[in-house]
This record gives C-alpha cells, structure tokens and sequence, in this order.
C-alpha cells in the first residue's frame, strides 16, 4: 500500500475519487482516532464531531465519545458489517510535511508514533501530519497547536462534505 503525501487540492481529488467509488452516504463509516485529552491527537474526534454536524450517519470518533486507546481494543465490535470504512487519525511527519495529509487506499496503523501496536484499520485513510516527529512523540502531540489541528480537521471534513456533495438536494 502506498500512502501519499497530498496538499488539500490532492486530499479533495482522492476523496472524489473514492466517492465515485462509493457514492451512497449510508455505506460510509468513519472511523476518526484519537483522544479529546490531547491537543494533536484530537484530529481525529473534531473531524468526527464535524461529520456528525454534517449529518453522516455512520461515525465512530468524536470529542464526546472519542475512539481512542480504550475504544480501539474493542473496535472490531463496533465496525457494521457491509460498510467502507474510512479510518482518519493524526501522526507526526518530517518538518516539511506539517500540514499536510498522508491518504491511502488501505488501512491505518494507529499510535505508531508513540511505539503502540493496534490493528490496522479502515478501506481507505487519511492521516494529518499534525507536527514534526521528535525524541518523545507523546509529548509532541500533547503540545502541538490546537489552532492547527482544528484547521486541518475542519479542512478534512470541508473536503469530505464536498467529495460526496453534503448539503446538495
């Protein structure tokens, strides 16, 4: 599998691309990653709390009722048979890459920053390059800019909500 680096322009065109794939709404689950308790790993849940705005059905993530550590022991439970998951989480990148996603046609390994081991999840992922990888990663996300991950999670969800045309009649 391949994950690609895409600026939002890229991010948008690979949505589409998967909502041609899959244009009924009802067969989408998003899967959105991380922890409300954590300024970097909060990408995840904001995106799943702005897909819940936008009316999806189908979304496991939220700042209420985030998908994190806990919750990931016991996804598989969760996950409705038939659906295309989208797994969505936060990671940390090469200088260069902050601000920009990492998508893929496959599934996400969460936590590898820190050095946890979870099962790889979802269809399709997108991950956003929240800040720079550094000695101690935990720390690093604790710290990162909230103003960055609530634009970079808006933006997910903006461009998610225009691939599939949310809000058309």
């Amino acid at each position: 599998m391949v994950r690609k680096r895409m600026n939002e322009e890229e991010l948008l065109e690979f949505l589409t691309e998967v909502a041609g794939r899959h244009p009924r709404r009802d067969e989408m689950l998003f899967v959105c990653i991380g922890t409300d308790c954590s300024t970097g790993d909060a990408f995840g849940p904001l995106i799943g709390s702005l897909l819940k705005e936008q009316g999806w059905l189908h979304v496991i993530g939220t700042m209420k009722q985030p998908c994190d550590a806990n919750r990931l022991a016991a996804l598989e439970e969760e996950i409705l048979p038939g659906k295309i998951v989208f797994a969505i989480d936060a990671c940390l990148g090469k200088p260069l890459s902050v601000g920009s996603y990492l998508a893929a046609e496959g599934p996400i390994r969460p936590a590898q920053a820190v050095g946890a081991i979870w099962p790889q999840v979802g269809n399709y992922s997108i991950a956003g390059v929240v800040n720079m990888i550094g000695p101690k990663p935990y720390m690093t996300l604790q710290t990162t800019s909230l103003h960055t991950v609530m634009q970079m999670a808006a933006t997910v969800a903006e461009l998610i909500g225009k691939a599939w045309n949310v809000g058309d009649k």
